[in-house]
């Protein structure tokens, strides 16, 4: 899911920029700029290491770890209001004047500020860690030479984006935090099987890193059938993980996605330390076997 965001952000921010007839080059770093931006939310998870701490060591497992994360993943970091208010700060400080820098302090403090009044103290240490993400972030385009403008489309496409890819994994993010209105009550329902549930969510994740691929492909001039090895076709077999695995949900998914994502592995070099080797040829192959395993996982298990 955090490279799934990131992606997204990615290809949707070279898209808008070829759109504008930006080249090709500064294109490419606008995106990932943009990529590193819809990353920055997810920082809440930063609460999960602390939580942990406090329970005993032969109670933690990665769906305790998760289930102390939730306590504050998906909140304020998650919503459009303060990420709308985060990126207009991370752009002031770039302008670089001193009314424009005063302004992004400002912002800042009240973000933080709002965090601690609403959620309490954790609430406020956790949208100060988004604060300074999305400010290192800030740094690293600035040294990239991405202009205040520019870097203020990327972060409201990174920031704003987020929250809506969550709409399919989880319980919906608070849009309009610190409001107390609705924007959306409940995930979207893809399928009415559980299990159908996680592949459909699975095959949107998917589908973003695949638009990302194609992006990057065509920016650089690359055929993407070049970039997939026959090797690929071996994600077929995991077809048979529908009759060895419990049924995968939302609630119990880490089994299927670290399995299926193994898959991935077919696309590593037959010789690594061998001179020639195409790193994107082997990131695209991996995927193109992750995409064709959880084709054949649906397909084994619709017919089981």
């Amino acid at each position: 899911m955090f490279i799934g965001h990131a992606l997204l952000a990615f290809a949707l921010a070279v898209l808008a920029a070829e759109r504008f007839a930006v080249p090709r080059e500064r294109a490419l770093r606008y995106g990932l700029i943009a990529g590193l931006f819809a990353a920055v939310p997810d920082v809440d998870v930063v609460y999960a290491p602390v939580g942990l701490m406090l329970r005993s060591a032969a109670t933690v497992s990665p769906d305790v770890f998760w289930e102390t994360a939730n306590v504050i993943h998906r909140g304020p970091t998650h919503s459009l209001v303060m990420g709308a208010v985060l990126a207009v700060a991370v752009y002031c400080w770039a302008v670089g004047t001193r009314g424009a820098r005063a302004l992004s302090l400002s912002l800042s403090v009240l973000l933080v500020a709002v965090g601690g009044l609403v959620s309490g103290v954790i609430g406020g240490v956790v949208v100060a860690v988004f604060v300074l993400s999305g400010f290192v972030v800030g740094a690293v385009a600035t040294r990239e030479a991405v202009p205040a403008r520019p870097l203020l489309g990327a972060a409201l496409v990174g920031l704003l984006t987020h929250p809506f890819g969550d709409l399919f994994t989880g319980s919906p993010p608070p849009f309009l935090y610190p409001f107390d209105v609705v924007l959306v009550a409940e995930r979207v329902a893809l399928h009415p099987d559980p299990t159908g549930q996680l592949l459909a969510a699975f095959a949107v994740e998917l589908g973003a890193v695949w638009l990302a691929v194609l992006t990057y492909a065509r920016l650089t001039d690359r055929e993407l059938p070049a970039l997939v090895s026959p090797r690929a076709s071996l994600g077929a077999g995991y077809a048979v993980a529908a009759l060895l695995l419990p049924a995968p949900t939302m609630e119990q998914s880490a089994h299927f996605v670290f399995s299926v994502l193994a898959i991935g592995v077919v696309g590593a070099p037959v010789r690594p330390l061998s001179r020639g080797v195409d790193p994107l040829r082997a990131v695209v192959t991996g995927l193109a076997a992750v995409t064709v395993a959880a084709l054949a996982y649906a397909l084994a298990y619709g017919i089981l």
